[in-house]
């Protein structure tokens, strides 16, 4: 019995070093681990970036009849002095933003119904919208062209923007219903017993806290309108109506041996996109729904 006493002493301190050991060996394997996939990271970032790398660097090259040495914004310069960039980039903007701003107040409300009704109604239409989303543009390109050339909406930027709100419509509002599901509807029924209305609610409760999935409807909205060219090359046959894609697409075959040129054309679409998540990736955060919760 003595020999046994004796034992657990010993055996107390000697445990607490393996211990030790053990999560001194975890920890630095894990360091060991997290450096691997940062380095994976980084080299399939790198991969991925090199396009982009090469189109800027060429972007701002001198062009073959350029008398400039080094970098130079020369090439930006002859795009928008000798081409219709600058309409262009108008167009490809008006259409977006307008996109933008009817997909996001139609798809909220919507989406809120989808988040908050439970009747057969909004079941069969919830359907409705998985359906449409999942047939792909292409199929409806033909009958909508025939359809608005009879309403003289071809080639023109008001048909555009209404392909476009309708094709981004039943994704924008499946975003939108996906995040007020996140909201709990205790908020709104407190906002209630104080004697708010139901718009009252979805405006200064939901809303309020919803901006990080308003914020990414708008961006799948503006990316969806400002990449299309499926859409743009069967409705846009005058040159002054050509949106960014198709104008970079027209340059492109008159102007097909300078690089540089076509590249710089290609940083003037892609400088927009770039600018608006580099503004707005701050705002993504639901930092507003746990604020609300704080007391619960």
């Amino acid at each position: 019995m003595s020999a046994v006493l004796h034992a657990h002493p010993e055996s107390g301190p000697a445990l607490g070093i393996d211990a030790a050991k053990r999560r001194r060996v975890l920890s630095e394997a894990g360091q060991r681990g997290r450096w691997w996939r940062f380095a994976a990271i980084l080299i399939i970032t790198g991969i991925v970036l090199v396009p982009i790398m090469v189109t800027v660097l060429l972007a701002f090259t001198p062009g073959p009849n350029s008398t400039a040495t080094g970098l130079t914004f020369e090439n930006l310069g002859n795009v928008f002095s000798k081409t219709l960039a600058a309409t262009w980039l108008k167009n490809s903007l008006v259409t977006t933003l307008s996109t933008v701003v009817v997909s996001v107040a139609v798809a909220a409300p919507a989406g809120y119904v989808l988040s908050r009704g439970r009747s057969k109604a909004v079941s069969g239409y919830s359907l409705l919208l998985f359906v449409m989303q999942s047939l792909p543009i292409i199929t409806s390109v033909v009958p909508l062209f025939i359809l608005f050339a009879g309403m003289g909406l071809v080639d023109n930027l008001l048909g555009l923007t209404i392909i476009y709100v309708g094709s981004t419509m039943t994704v924008a509002t499946w975003m939108m219903a996906a995040y007020f599901d996140s909201i709990p509807i205790s908020l709104e029924e407190a906002s209630w017993i104080d004697g708010c209305s139901v718009f009252g609610s979805f405006t200064k409760v939901v809303l309020r806290n919803s901006l990080p999935g308003v914020l990414s409807t708008a961006i799948f909205a503006f990316l969806l309108a400002w990449n299309d060219y499926l859409v743009a090359i069967v409705f846009l046959r005058s040159n002054e109506i050509f949106t960014l894609p198709m104008g970079v697409q027209s340059f492109f075959q008159q102007n097909a041996t300078d690089w540089t040129s076509v590249m710089a054309l290609a940083v003037v679409m892609m400088l927009p996109p770039v600018i608006v998540f580099a503004t707005l990736n701050k705002y993504f955060s639901v930092g507003g729904i746990g604020g609300s919760l704080a007391g619960r």
